[in-house]
């Protein structure tokens, strides 16, 4: 177990260690950067690959940007989005989904940016010496003096706080899920394989002739989606910067085909088997190309490097115990359909920041304290993303249910939609230890906790130093 650690019982900052490099983690980091806040970040993988599809990102995450000073870099990198347009298998509209209001309820444009754009443009804010890769955990010990971690390498890592954004399928989560069972403190609900229904095949394409596909140049993401009409399948497709389009592939599942997938339950992200898959959906029509005939199969042939993944969906009760605290992926797994899966990462992000920004204690006891307000901000919020992923999935599902949805999508009321869209831009959360971002939006953001709370802290220490500063000086200023 960890010795005592030299930060117990100390004012300083606790050390924190995230495993995990993705989205959600490399926010937290950046932001723990920016706070002064003590941090290693690990990562199983040796080198960073350019895995996923694409993200649509707005006026949920720009205030953040802001105050990171990310925002006009990520514009650059983006393409506006301004709807959802859905085909059918003759590449014929049969309805879309405008997202334009977005832009005045949430106060910015919505963008669709190639994933690992977005992870690089995180990436690069992060120094080199605090990024440690190939470093896939074996297992980890917490204790009233700290918690260490193991690594296949043989390495050790050894901090007061421990946070798991190493996804679906989070080592983290594991080997603290093993504890708590072995101890007869993990819930039911938590005892169990990660439920799925679909498997998708993603990618994006190397840089295609613009010549043939004249929808790359337009400045406004093409994003399309097609409803097979007696297969199960669905997919889509968008255009980003660069001449480049990134795409997925959804296959429902029944009984039988869940048992066939189930071998890929522990390759997240991963490249296997994905050729098979990519035979079976390579004559599926797209809108698109000079002569509207555009197919997954061009893509696919364009496509360097095509990820088989699974889509999970689960929102667990046990978000943190002792030292160690769940983030993203590694605590709720949404349907992509919500497009909040990254958005809800770096929300969490935000939340256990503005924590960990006030925590001038190593003790697993106020760990814990902060822990709680942080599963109390983000747990609604994640469970509130769970159903919108669930309502919008069934738009490209295959069921009555997914009919039904349809044909409501299809003749939505005005004043049902805005509802929608409210709910897409209503959390826009900022951190308290940085500039606050004026809000523009005509939607009023949802109340944030942990910014109020922990900007009022921070406020009160400020004013506690100023006022020790100025008695400071004038006991010391010389007599007349």
């Amino acid at each position: 177990m960890p010795a005592a650690h030299p930060l117990i019982n100390s004012p300083e900052k606790p050390t924190v260690l995230i495993v995990g490099a993705g989205i959600g983690g490399l926010t937290l980091a950046i932001l723990l950067e920016k706070a002064g806040v003590p941090y290693q970040i690990y990562d199983r993988l040796n080198e960073i690959k350019p895995l996923g599809s694409a993200l649509s990102l707005g006026g949920s995450v720009a205030p953040l940007f802001k105050q990171i000073g990310i925002y006009d870099e990520f514009v650059k990198l983006g393409k506006q989005r301004n709807s959802i347009d859905n085909y059918n298998e003759n590449r014929q509209l049969e309805f879309s989904m405008n997202l334009a209001p977005l832009l005045e309820m949430g106060g910015y444009h919505g963008y669709i940016i190639a994933r690992p754009k977005l992870h690089d443009l995180l990436f690069r804010q992060i120094p080199p010496g605090k990024i440690h890769m190939g470093k896939r955990l074996l297992s980890m010990k917490q204790n009233e003096n700290g918690v260490q971690i193991q690594f296949a390498d043989g390495t050790i890592a050894e901090g007061d706080i421990l946070v798991g954004a190493d996804g679906a399928y989070s080592g983290v989560r594991q080997s603290l899920y093993k504890n708590l069972h072995k101890a007869g403190n993990l819930p039911a609900s938590d005892n169990g394989a990660l439920p799925f229904s679909c498997v998708c095949l993603v990618g994006q394409t190397n840089p295609m002739d613009p010549v043939k596909y004249p929808e790359l140049l337009d400045p406004i993401c093409h994003f399309n989606s097609v409803i097979a009409t007696d297969r199960p399948y669905s997919w889509s497709s968008l255009t980003v910067k660069d001449n480049i389009y990134c795409w997925g592939v959804i296959l429902y599942l029944d009984k039988e085909s869940s048992k066939e997938n189930d071998s890929f339950r522990n390759s997240e992200w991963g490249p296997e088997a994905a050729e098979s898959m990519c035979k079976d959906v390579r004559d599926f029509p797209l809108p698109g190309g000079a002569n509207n005939d555009l197919t997954i199969g061009d893509l696919i042939d364009n496509t360097p490097l095509v990820s088989k993944v699974m889509l999970e969906e689960k929102v667990f009760d046990t978000w943190y115990a002792g030292r160690t605290v769940l983030l993203g992926d590694a605590c709720h797994k949404i349907h992509p359909a919500s497009g909040q899966g990254a958005v809800s990462a770096m929300q969490d992000a935000v939340a256990l920041a503005n924590w960990i920004s006030v925590l001038d204690s190593t003790t697993i006891e106020d760990a814990e304290k902060i822990f709680k307000e942080y599963k109390a901000e983000r747990f609604p919020a994640a469970k509130a993303a769970f159903a919108n992923g669930q309502a919008l999935s069934k738009v490209t599902a295959r069921d009555w249910k997914a009919r039904l949805t349809r044909f409501i999508s299809h003749n939505m009321p005005g004043w049902l939609w805005n509802i929608m869209l409210t709910r897409m831009v209503e959390s826009r959360p900022q951190v308290s230890f940085l500039p606050l971002i004026e809000d523009i939006g005509t939607v009023p953001p949802k109340p944030q906790p942990s910014l109020e709370k922990t900007l009022k802290i921070h406020q009160e220490r400020a004013a506690a130093a100023a006022a020790a500063a100025a008695t400071t000086t004038v006991t010391t200023s010389p007599s007349n």
